[in-house]
């Protein structure tokens, strides 16, 4: 479109986005300030999971077990929404290698605590978080789709 005014250069307007609508297209995701992912980067479910936020364009930082720990006030703001059950994995290695007495030990969110701050390999993976609110422990393809309301 060519404006032409009065006593003025002719000059000619290209429609172009805005920055804000550009930003909004390079990451679909970004009102997702906060959004991270907790797990041991060589987990093959930590792994898919990854792979699966990359592939949707999904920006999340990831919290390293091995290398930054889990602070008490993350496991115990996850042990506030979710039962202490739901975040062990009994499955792993590092679970079948405590001793009899070390699993009777665990049997309310307390004690659950204590393993999770000691030996994080006992966490469920992968977790993620958005502010502070546990999304989904785990991973699930369709799971993940819902959250991020993405057609699989």
């Amino acid at each position: 479109m060519t404006i032409k005014l009065q006593n003025a250069i002719p000059i000619t307007l290209t429609p172009t986005l805005s920055r804000e609508r550009e930003r909004e297209q390079t990451n679909r995701y970004a009102f997702f300030t906060h959004l991270k992912l907790y797990g041991i980067p060589n987990c093959g479910t930590v792994k898919k999971a990854r792979d699966w936020l990359t592939q949707h364009d999904i920006k999340v930082e990831f919290h390293d077990f091995k290398k930054q720990g889990l602070d008490a006030g993350t496991a115990t703001n996850w042990l506030q929404q979710r039962d202490w059950n739901e975040l062990l994995n009994r499955k792993g290695l590092t679970w079948r290698s405590l001793t009899d007495e070390q699993k009777q030990r665990v049997n309310d969110a307390t004690s659950a605590l204590t393993l999770m701050i000691e030996k994080t390999s006992v966490i469920k993976r992968p977790v993620l978080e958005l502010d502070g609110k546990l999304l989904h422990i785990g991973f699930d393809a369709t799971a993940y789709a819902n959250i991020f309301n993405v057609k699989v």
